[in-house]
C-alpha cells in the first residue's frame, strides 16, 4: 500500500510511505525555505518525483477551524481529538484514479507519529506525553491502539515557555503579537543552564502565576500587567534573568512530573512528542525520573512529523499496521549540479585523511553527504563541522549561524567513545538528549552547566561521519566533532551547491565537502595557513629522507 499524506500548514510537509516503509518526508522549510513554512507548489513537484505510482491513499492532517462540523463535512479533521470515531474517510479522484482518503486531527497525529516510529512492537500498552505549543496532555494507549486522555496537565506548555523570552526581550514588542515567536523556546532552553539558583523571590512567584494560570490561550498583550517587573525587557544578559529562566524551566517540567508521579504508576514506556520533545533537558528528567520502562522521542516530535503520524494513522485504519520502518535520513537528494562559481575554490576528490587534517588545523567546514534529515536537528548529512576543543571555536560557529552567543555548539560522537567523554551508555543518535561532560578537553561542545546535547555515530547509522570521526580520533585521540546544522539563519538546511556556495562565501566557512568531493574557498586564512603548514610539513618530510 502506498499513502501520501500532507500537513500544508506550519512546519508543511509531505510523507510517503509504501508497504510500511517511510520513503520520503519533504519538509516546507527544506532547501534554504523561511523555518515553520507552510506547502508550497514546489514541495508538489518534489514529492511528485518521489513518487513510483498513484497512492493507494491520500491523507490530509487536522488543524484549526472555525467550524469544527462544517469542516468535517469538508473532509478535513479538526486540531483536537483522538478517539477512532472522530477520524474522516471516503473516496477522492487522483490522476483519473479514484484513491482513498483520510484525515485525522492534528493530536492524533503527534501520538501515532511516537508510536509507529518508536522501537515498541504493536500491541504494546504504553503511557504518551504530547506538550507543544497548543496541547499539554498525558495519553494511555492500551494493546489495541485505543488513545485515552488522562488529562490535560496544562495548555500551552511550549508557548507559555517561550513567552518568558519575549517578556525580557527588548525587541518582541507584545503590545501587537497574538502567539509568541517560535524560535524563543529553543533560546530560552539554553538561557536555561544558565541559572544559578533555584528559589524564586516574591515577585518572581508572581510572574510565574501569571504564566502558569488556568486559561486555554494566554495572550502576549496581557503580559503588558508584568511591565513594572524586573524582568520585562531587562536584556538576555542579565543573570537575574538567566536565574529565573532556569526556576520557570523546572517549575513547567514539574507541573507535568507531579502528575505523572501520582498517577502513571504501571511502570510502562513513555511516548514523548510535541515541540516540546525537542528540550533537551526535559527528555534527560524524564528519562532519569524512574518511572517509566523507558522513554523514547522521535527525531521530528515538533509538526514536521505531524504528515508522518496522519500517514501511519492511515496505514492502521486501512491495514491494521500501525508501525514503519524508517531512516532518520529520509529528505531529499542534494542538487549537485546548480551554477556556482568554481575559480573561487581548490577542489580536491574527497579523503577522509585529508578532511580530518584540516578540521585538526581549526578549519571549519559545511559537510554534505545523501539525503538530507528529517526533523530540524542536523544529524551528519547537512552539517557544519568543526574541532571541539577551542571556546574560540564556539564563538566563531555562533558568528558564522548569526546567532547568541549563549547559544551551545553541539558534539557529534562514536558511539563507542560516547561512555568515555559524555557518560552515555547507549546510543543517542538524534541530539535529543543531553549528558554530562567528563573532560574539560571539549571546551567547544560544553555548555555553561557542563553538560552536551550529543549525537552519537556508528557505521550503521552514518558510514561517511563515523569513517571522519575515526581519522579524527586517529590525529587527536577524541572521536568527537562539533556539529552544527548547514542553515541560513531562520530558513531550514541548505540543499543545492548555489546556496551552500553563498552561504561559504557569505558566513565565512573555510570550505564544504559534498561526497566524492572538497571544496575549499581559495580566499580563506585559515585555509591559506593551513596550506603553508602542510607544505612546509611536507618540506620537512623530504628533507629527513
Amino acid at each position: 500500500m502506498i499513502v501520501l499524506s500532507y500537513n500544508p500548514g506550519h512546519d508543511g510537509a509531505f510523507a510517503y510511505l509504501e508497504d510500511g516503509r517511510l520513503v520520503a518526508s519533504i519538509e516546507a522549510e527544506k532547501d534554504s525555505h523561511y523555518r515553520h513554512s507552510s506547502l508550497a507548489v514546489p514541495d508538489v513537484f518534489s514529492v511528485l518525483s518521489e513518487l513510483k505510482e498513484i497512492p493507494d491513499v491520500l491523507c490530509r492532517g487536522g488543524w484549526w477551524t472555525s467550524d469544527p462540523h462544517q469542516s468535517k463535512q469538508r473532509g478535513v479533521a479538526g486540531y483536537h481529538g483522538v478517539r477512532n470515531t472522530e477520524i474522516v474517510v471516503g473516496k477522492m479522484r487522483l490522476l483519473g484514479r479514484t484513491v482513498e482518503y483520510f484525515s485525522s486531527s492534528h493530536e492524533r497525529s503527534h501520538l501515532l507519529c511516537a508510536f509507529g516510529m518508536s522501537n515498541l512492537p504493536k500491541g504494546t500498552p504504553c503511557y504518551a506525553l504530547l506538550w507543544e505549543g497548543v496541547i499539554g496532555s498525558f495519553y494511555e494507549i492500551d494493546s489495541e491502539l485505543n488513545l485515552t486522555k488522562l488529562a490535560d496537565v496544562m495548555p500551552e506548555p511550549g508557548h507559555r515557555y517561550a513567552l518568558l523570552y519575549g517578556l525580557a526581550d527588548p525587541t518582541f514588542d507584545m503590545s501587537i503579537a497574538e502567539f509568541s515567536r517560535f524560535s524563543d523556546a529553543g533560546k530560552l532552553m539554553a538561557l536555561a543552564s544558565f541559572s544559578k539558583r533555584s528559589r524564586p523571590s516574591d515577585e518572581e512567584e508572581r510572574i510565574i502565576a501569571f504564566l502558569m494560570q488556568d486559561c486555554l490561550h494566554l495572550n502576549p498583550k496581557e503580559c503588558e500587567t508584568l511591565r513594572h517587573c524586573r524582568h520585562y525587557n531587562v536584556g538576555l544578559d542579565d543573570q537575574e534573568f538567566r536565574n529565573f529562566a532556569g526556576i520557570v524551566s523546572d517549575r513547567i517540567f514539574d507541573r507535568f512530573y507531579q502528575f505523572a508521579k501520582s498517577n502513571m504508576k504501571k511502570r510502562m514506556p513513555l511516548l514523548i512528542t510535541g515541540g516540546c520533545g525537542l528540550n533537551c533537558d526535559w527528555n534527560t528528567k524524564w528519562r532519569e525520573s524512574n518511572l517509566f520502562s523507558e522513554v523514547f522521542v522521535p527525531p521530528v516530535p515538533n509538526d514536521s512529523g505531524s504528515a508522518i503520524g496522519t500517514a501511519i494513522d492511515a496505514q492502521f485504519h486501512f491495514t491494521g499496521n500501525p508501525k514503519i520502518k524508517w531512516s532518520v535520513y529520509a529528505g531529499l537528494e542534494f542538487v549537485a549540479n546548480g551554477a556556482f562559481d568554481a575559480s573561487l575554490y581548490d577542489e580536491y576528490k574527497t579523503d577522509y585523511a585529508m578532511v580530518a587534517d584540516m578540521l585538526t588545523s581549526n578549519l571549519i567546514i559545511g559537510w554534505v553527504n545523501g539525503k538530507s534529515e528529517i526533523g530540524p536537528r542536523a544529524l551528519g548529512n547537512r552539517s557544519i563541522l568543526a574541532s571541539p576543543f577551542k571556546e574560540s571555536t564556539r564563538v566563531r560557529l555562533n558568528d558564522i549561524k548569526q546567532r547568541e552567543q549563549f547559544r551551545p555548539i553541539a558534539p557529534v560522537c562514536l558511539e563507542e567513545d560516547a561512555a568515555r567523554w559524555f557518560g552515555c551508555d547507549r546510543p543517542s543518535p538524534f541530539m535529543l538528549f543531553t549528558q554530562p561532560v567528563s573532560t574539560d578537553a571539549l571546551t567547544a561542545v560544553t555548555h555553561v552547566n557542563g553538560t552536551a546535547r550529543i549525537q552519537t555515530v556508528s557505521f550503521v547509522t552514518n558510514s561517511h561521519l563515523h569513517e571522519l570521526l575515526r581519522a579524527f580520533k586517529a590525529r587527536t585521540g577524541y572521536g568527537v566533532l562539533c556539529n552544527t546544522s548547514l542553515n541560513f539563519k531562520e530558513r531550514g538546511f541548505i540543499n543545492n551547491i548555489a546556496d551552500l556556495s553563498s552561504y561559504t562565501i557569505e558566513h565565512s566557512l573555510d570550505g564544504f565537502v559534498i561526497e566524492g568531493k572538497c571544496y575549499m574557498l581559495k580566499s580563506s586564512n585559515t585555509y591559506q595557513a593551513f596550506l603553508r603548514a602542510s607544505s612546509s610539513s611536507a618540506s620537512r618530510s623530504r628533507g629527513k629522507q
